[in-house]
């Protein structure tokens, strides 16, 4: 069974962080200029928060704030109350996890250190390269019979 270290061996422990001072516009520029749908939200090197573009749809667009003067601490999804795992944590547990919180991304910690990001495009491809694994295996064994 694939855990949440399999994925970060994978894809690398690099994330985008940005602090909770900023305004929301440069926040959503870094997610632009690298093509991501959420950044952590750091203070004092610490974990506070992560801004997510739902976040951006639904406390700014959506309330009729501008992203030029909103502060990511004002829209961010804060922590604690920040769904977090570790690296332990399953794959199938992050896709329980991300279904039932309805999130797209999750911060990995270990150790109280930020270990990186995975989101659900990770756990989908995961879950599907185990799958294929398994009926590789299982017709490899009908045939061989």
């Amino acid at each position: 069974m694939k855990n949440v270290k399999n994925i970060l061996q994978k894809k690398g422990r690099h994330f985008h962080a940005v602090s909770p001072n900023i305004l929301v516009y440069e926040a959503i520029k870094v997610m632009g200029e690298n093509n991501i749908g959420s950044v952590l939200v750091l203070e004092d090197g610490q974990l506070v928060g992560i801004l997510t573009e739902r976040d951006y749809a639904r406390k700014v667009v959506l309330q009729g704030r501008y992203s030029a003067n909103t502060y990511v601490k004002e829209i961010m999804t804060p922590h604690p109350g920040l769904v977090i795992v570790h690296p332990e944590t399953s794959v199938e547990e992050c896709m329980e996890l991300m279904t039932e919180h309805r999130i797209r991304h999750l911060p990995v910690v270990d150790h109280n250190q930020i270990a990186g990001v995975i989101s659900i495009g990770d756990v989908v491809f995961t879950l599907m390269k185990q799958k294929d694994l398994i009926i590789e295996d299982m017709t490899n064994y009908l045939y061989r019979r």
